[in-house]
């Protein structure tokens, strides 16, 4: 038996709640609970397993390639859970290159898009800013014992708990880096479509947030070395701006690291935003386009099927 739960808000408020205002809340929360759980899980990596004595050394970090796995299923949960605590009410968008894609190909309207982006990264910020707050003792740790260059006694290492920054072997390209974060975002939008498309074999059962996680997971798995996988202007934008503020400076803002590269912020911004356009285009291009013509077609044939060919003889019978 269905139990009614009665609002906190008072009713005479929450007429506001239902319209945008509320949609952006949705973003809002979703957006943190990722940051919250996939930063947290990068903090867990970089610096709580080793300062708590669970790692060789106190900056050991990533002894095999295994241990992507722990940076790679973590975000996955992150997106999975926040997607189902936003999906109901705003659709659970909880990035702008997704935000975008459905602007440009699926009708979403252009007036919510810059409210639902600002909602992200004030989310992904308020995130970020959380896992600070119950990680600064172990990043605090870190950064005192690690070697190499620091900015404000803060590493590389431990700003990546937040933001991204590309590989070395790119040697301060650009072109590598907005490339990876271009087929990155691409696949996931495509994936995000193939999921929701109920032409297609939409994901039953409520089952869609566990299959978007797991497409983040295999992005991240077989593309993440190479920048970080943001492939969300929010995720790196937010927590970006909070390290900023927290005083890793120019490690977020310009984003250089003498040497390595330099002015990388923008990157992960523009590269998801060309890239989610991209990947659902595709989509529509190569999938989309198929599913409405069958739809047209009075009998479609099943999947793998093609209709029989009917000859000229047949067809003046």
């Amino acid at each position: 038996m269905a139990v009614e739960i009665s609002p906190i808000v008072k009713p005479s408020r929450l007429r506001a709640r239902a319209g945008l205002l509320g949609e952006c809340v949705a973003e809002f929360l979703g957006t943190f609970i990722i940051i919250a759980f996939g930063c947290g899980v990068v903090a867990m990596a970089v610096a709580a397993l080793p300062g708590s004595g669970r790692a060789a050394t106190p900056t050991t970090i990533f002894l095999a390639a295994g241990d992507w796995l722990l940076i790679a299923f973590g975000w996955c949960f992150a997106v999975v859970f926040g997607v189902y605590v936003a999906g109901g009410v705003s659709g659970a968008h909880l990035n702008p290159a997704v935000t975008l894609a459905m602007a440009v190909r699926r009708g979403f309207s252009w007036a919510k898009v810059i409210p639902y982006v600002f909602a992200q990264v004030v989310g992904a910020f308020v995130g970020a800013a959380l896992v600070y707050l119950v990680y600064h003792n172990a990043i605090d740790a870190y950064d005192a014992v690690a070697t190499g260059p620091k900015v404000n006694g803060h590493t590389n290492a431990t700003f990546s708990i937040f933001a991204t920054f590309p590989a070395p072997f790119f040697h301060g390209g650009i072109w590598g880096p907005l490339i990876d974060q271009i087929v990155g975002t691409g696949f996931l939008v495509m994936f995000v479509a193939a999921i929701i498309d109920l032409r297609n074999q939409a994901v039953k059962a409520n089952l869609g947030p566990l299959m978007v996680g797991f497409a983040v997971a295999a992005i991240g798995m077989s593309f993440g070395a190479n920048a970080g996988y943001a492939i969300n202007p929010a995720r790196d934008f937010g927590p970006r701006l909070f390290t900023w503020l927290a005083g890793w400076d120019s490690l977020a803002f310009p984003g250089t690291v003498a040497g390595a590269y330099s002015n990388y912020w923008w990157v992960p911004i523009v590269g998801p935003l060309v890239g989610g356009v991209i990947g659902i285009l595709i989509y529509d291009l190569f999938i989309g386009d198929v599913l409405v013509a069958r739809a047209r077609e009075k009998e479609a044939p099943e999947p793998g099927r093609t209709r029989p060919v009917q000859t000229l003889d047949q067809g003046d019978e």
